[in-house]
């Protein structure tokens, strides 16, 4: 899924709306929902940039690693069910 926009993007909305830019305008200026606004807000609010690139990075090295454990789980799973088989 591409997104639209970046987080350098998303934490200047967020900055502008700190500043005292109305939610409405923001959305209307840059085109978003407000829905948008506030998700990002939870989950940016008070961010800065290395902070999003940051929490990006750990995210996909989570996603990563929960690979790993869900193959490794599988891997031992099928093994005790051929030594279970054997006996």
């Amino acid at each position: 899924m591409k997104k639209r926009f970046s987080e350098e993007q998303i934490i200047g909305f967020l900055r502008e709306g700190d500043q005292g830019v109305a939610v409405k305008e923001l959305c209307r200026k840059y085109g978003f929902s407000e829905a948008s606004y506030y998700l990002w807000r939870g989950k940016y609010g008070g961010m800065g940039v290395s902070d999003a690139k940051r929490l990006k990075a750990l995210e996909a090295e989570n996603t990563r690693l929960k690979k790993l454990l869900a193959e490794s789980m599988l891997e031992n799973e099928v093994t005790r069910e051929a030594l279970r088989k054997k006996w």
